[in-house]
């Protein structure tokens, strides 16, 4: 065969058709996936539902599979991200940094506390270390603060605003707040919406609701959700214990020490391969390590030695 001829061969078997009335996807005819499960194509709408009673058993089954592949990816980074000032991963450990009130970003504790003492020898303005605008001076400059970054978007304004609400017992303000913030892929957001859904806060008790929130903010890299995921869903009544140690696994390699104790617990139960605990040691203390640094050490003596109360006032 020549290789002209091969050719044409390749090009006619990357070409898509309908999956209800065959139509080919070529010239200006385009074919649209079914977005639960990638796996076929339609040339529109009313194909779409008239081959749904056929498709949609293989629809689910491969749609669960691509959450299972969503759910236990390992993700790259934590949710918190970097430090925007250092560039250093944020601990998980969220007193180890904190929120602007001005700004809405969150700092950590070693380029807060290097600012503070930078501004204290030069006697120099009190100003946040991001933004370098004054700390607001009242409730009512915060709350003005917080409503202009969420009418911005900013997913952390809303999620703060939500917690407020939630404290204060408007809990229907704070499933409001909350549910915007999620649609922004706030993660922490997600966490606070699913113990809302838990406990009947707001929301009629859901467990099925609460849980794809933690599965969101999982996904999203919240090693808090993939805990509660691991030790709430998975080892409780009804769940699987491989499952269990796969979200435990995954939030041992972020530097999550609840979930690498669980590990550690699971091995000894003889559920964990010692291979696959001893890599996960080493991820975990890689990822840990990443987190540290002589400012945020220096940040984390003074505060220990009671040095470092005056920082702490001016955040969230």
């Amino acid at each position: 065969m020549s290789s002209k001829t091969e050719a044409v061969d390749v090009e006619a078997d990357e070409i898509m058709y309908c999956a209800s009335c065959g139509t080919a996807g070529v010239d200006n005819i385009k074919l649209k996936k079914c977005n639960a499960c990638n796996l076929v194509r339609y040339c529109g709408v009313k194909c779409q539902r008239e081959h749904w009673r056929q498709h949609k058993g293989a629809c689910k089954k491969r749609a669960a599979e691509l959450r299972e592949e969503l759910l236990f990816r390992q993700p790259e980074h934590g949710d918190l991200g970097d430090c925007p000032i250092c560039l250093l991963p944020f601990s998980h450990d969220f007193d180890k940094s904190s929120i602007q009130s001005c700004c809405y970003k969150l700092i950590c504790n070693g380029c807060a506390y290097a600012s503070l003492l930078h501004e204290d020898e030069g006697s120099l303005e009190d100003l946040c270390p991001f933004c370098r605008q004054p700390y607001p001076e009242s409730e009512e400059e915060i709350e003005k603060n917080v409503m202009r970054r969420i009418e911005a978007n900013d997913p952390i304004a809303m999620r703060q605003m939500g917690v407020k609400c939630y404290t204060l017992g408007d809990f229907r303000g704070s499933i409001e707040y909350l549910t915007k913030a999620t649609k922004l892929g706030d993660a922490e957001a997600h966490c606070e919406l699913a113990d809302s859904y838990m406990n009947g806060h707001g929301v009629a008790v859901d467990m099925k609701k609460a849980f794809y929130h933690f599965e969101e903010a999982a996904i999203l890299g919240s090693v808090t959700a993939r805990y509660v995921l691991g030790v709430v869903k998975e080892s409780g009544r009804g769940g699987k214990t491989e499952r269990a140690v796969k979200h435990f696994i995954i939030g041992a390699n972020l530097g999550c020490d609840k979930s690498l104790k669980c590990l550690k617990e699971a091995y000894a139960k003889g559920l964990v391969k010692k291979e696959d605990l001893a890599a996960a040691l080493r991820t975990h203390q890689a990822a840990v390590d990443a987190t540290k640094s002589p400012q945020r050490d220096a940040a984390e003596l003074a505060e220990q030695n009671e040095e470092s109360a005056f920082f702490k006032k001016e955040f969230i």
